[in-house]
């Protein structure tokens, strides 16, 4: 079953009252509850492979030194269980070493009528790969994600640890898909071996002479990873249900630490599945509208430490497949919606607040955040060898300079309703180690515009928003000179167009709805010797006839231009879907106008 989970928020305001009167909690699966059933009219009769537009791994081409199926696992009904854990160990005939490149190879399937789902794989409650299904049919369906996680390397090379997969599903008369799974490492022990690696949302490539964090060209993988993460009684990550939760973990940072990176991974569910369309509370409460689905459209995701704001990421809006309409996610999946980013914040500038020896307080919270967002993050940490002791101190760390402006004005169901944010920061620290004393300088900002106008009684809708980061990292010794400079910025524009018509023989149940999408991530990296730029744009439209939970029929097509260049190397790809069926797929490593 494919489904249009939440769908009918995006669409006019007085659905608000029929379709969402309630809304989801921490007792319901990590899915998304409102939904329709397609016609099986509209569903592929075969087997069909679904897919993210990305890098190609080297898999396709080339044959890893050894595989190691790490876990196994069929996910029924798990609703309300502890997540499926099994013991981890290295593969023993495999000679690995810290330089090793070693890449995660995730294969799920299923078939029959059921939800996509939101699913995590940690290790010693460390986040590997966050994931969402595909929405199976009564054919099956099937797919892969392959992600370099060689950033991990002093986890996976260690064999006292638990492997930990987060997936909620409900089997019953109703839905019968069952989500198999399968994960294997492919190890490749050639340093020459280039390999996808994402940096703070990206899918860059590295070879020996890059870094994964793009500041030290010589720079191996963290000696530590310490999980900022829950029990584990439902998963490893948190879940923020008010924009007052806070959810930290207290932990002890090695005295001999001099580099630190949080990487935080984020989801979002529920009433804020479409954050970034959701309207003010005063638009919902003037039109008597039974929706949670309020608070605006601004979203922020921040850290503390010890209580204090260090820093703040604002998340790119991910679609599910059931997201807005299922038929433009058959079979090219939303941008991110099987990998989803994450999010790389330098914190070696605040080490001086917690190399004393004690127990500091490591916390995320959402601002203007409702039920419910999942979240929780990696901190890495590269030791001094050669000391026991590192001296560090930060001495900038200005109050974020950050302005909100809104605009609202309605009349009924009508109106139109604008937030921009502009936010600035800029901090700097300093760290004495065997390594001499090395300043880590960061200045970063982004402007963020959002716009929601709602026409012709509330039954037309355009969501319009654009999003532009900026930062810059310069890493300098004592004497003054530039070891390395990083810089990086970031786009995602969306829009999302709904229009809901009635013909003359529909009923108060039966309509038909014509949607559009259109959005993109586009990043560009400069730093060292290796530079890299990524421009990824999906463009979706289509119509559904719905009748009270079910699509009679629809037709929707997918495009999608992505193309990567780097100093080395260019790729390029272009795919075009129709109704659920592949009618263009172009690819080149020769790009024109490179």
């Amino acid at each position: 079953m494919n489904t249009l989970n939440c769908f009918l928020f995006l669409l006019l305001p007085f659905f608000f009252f029929f379709f969402f009167t309630h809304p989801a909690s921490s007792s319901t699966p990590y899915s998304h509850q409102n939904h329709l059933t397609l016609s099986p009219s509209l569903r592929n009769p075969h087997p069909q492979q679904y897919f993210e537009v990305t890098y190609p791994p080297p898999s396709h081409s080339l044959t890893p030194s050894c595989s190691h199926q790490i876990l196994h696992h069929s996910f029924a009904n798990t609703i309300n269980s502890p997540p499926h854990s099994t013991p981890y160990s290295p593969p023993s005939h495999c000679p690995l070493s810290p330089r090793s490149r070693i890449l995660l190879h995730f294969h799920a399937h299923s078939k029959g009528e059921q939800y996509d789902r939101i699913a995590a794989l940690w290790l010693a409650g460390v986040e590997l790969l966050r994931t969402s299904t595909a929405e199976p049919t009564a054919s099956g369906v099937f797919w892969n994600v392959r992600k370099d996680v060689t950033r991990y390397s002093s986890l996976l090379l260690r064999s006292d640890l638990n492997l930990t997969m987060m997936l909620e599903n409900i089997i019953n008369s109703e839905f019968t898909g069952v989500y198999h799974v399968n994960v294997t490492l492919l190890f490749y022990t050639d340093n020459a071996v280039r390999v996808p690696f994402r940096r703070s949302f990206s899918r860059s490539l590295i070879d020996e002479s890059e870094s994964e964090s793009g500041f030290d060209d010589s720079e191996p993988p963290a000696d530590l990873i310490v999980p900022i993460s829950s029990d584990g009684k439902r998963g490893f990550w948190f879940m923020v249900e008010s924009e007052k939760d806070l959810h930290s973990r207290t932990i002890r940072i090695p005295k001999n630490a001099n580099r630190a990176v949080l990487e935080l991974c984020v989801s979002f569910h529920g009433n804020d599945e479409f954050w970034y369309s959701n309207p003010p509370n005063l638009y919902i409460m003037a039109n008597g509208l039974a929706t949670g689905r309020g608070n605006g459209a601004y979203r922020e995701v921040y850290v503390t430490i010890d209580g204090e704001i260090v820093e703040w990421e604002v998340p790119f809006p991910v679609i599910f497949t059931g997201g807005i309409n299922p038929l433009f996610w058959e079979p090219v999946v939303a941008i991110g919606a099987f990998d989803l980013p994450s999010y790389d914040i330098d914190l070696t500038p605040f080490l001086g607040k917690v190399l004393d020896g004690k127990e500091h307080s490591f916390g995320i919270g959402v601002v203007n955040g409702i039920s419910y967002w999942l979240v929780n993050a990696n901190l890495h940490l590269w030791l001094d060898h050669d000391s026991s002791v590192v001296h560090a101190n930060p001495f900038v760390h200005q109050s974020p300079k950050t302005s909100i402006k809104h605009q609202e004005k309605f009349t009924g169901l009508d109106g139109k309703f604008e937030v921009q944010v502009d936010k600035e920061i800029q901090i700097a620290g300093w760290v004495a180690s065997s390594a001499g004393n090395i300043t880590t300088t960061i200045s970063q900002g982004f402007t963020l515009k959002n716009s929601i106008k709602f026409e012709s009684n509330g039954t037309y809708k355009l969501v319009k928003q654009k999003f532009k980061a900026k930062k810059e990292v310069k890493v300098i010794n004592e004497r003054g000179e530039l070891i390395s400079e990083l810089k990086v910025k970031r786009q995602y524009p969306l829009r999302i167009i709904t229009l809901t018509r009635h013909n003359e023989k529909d009923t108060d149940d039966r309509h038909t709805l014509v949607t559009n999408v259109k959005h993109a991530m586009k990043e560009k990296y400069i730093g060292g010797r290796f530079s890299h730029s990524v421009s990824n744009v999906q463009d979706s439209n289509g119509w559904m006839e719905v009748e009270d939970h079910s699509v009679l029929s629809g037709e929707a097509t997918t495009e999608q231009n992505y193309i990567y260049i780097d100093s080395f190397n260019c790729y390029s790809r272009n795919v075009a879907a129709a109704n659920s069926k592949i009618i263009g797929d172009n690819s080149s490593f020769q790009c024109k106008n490179s």
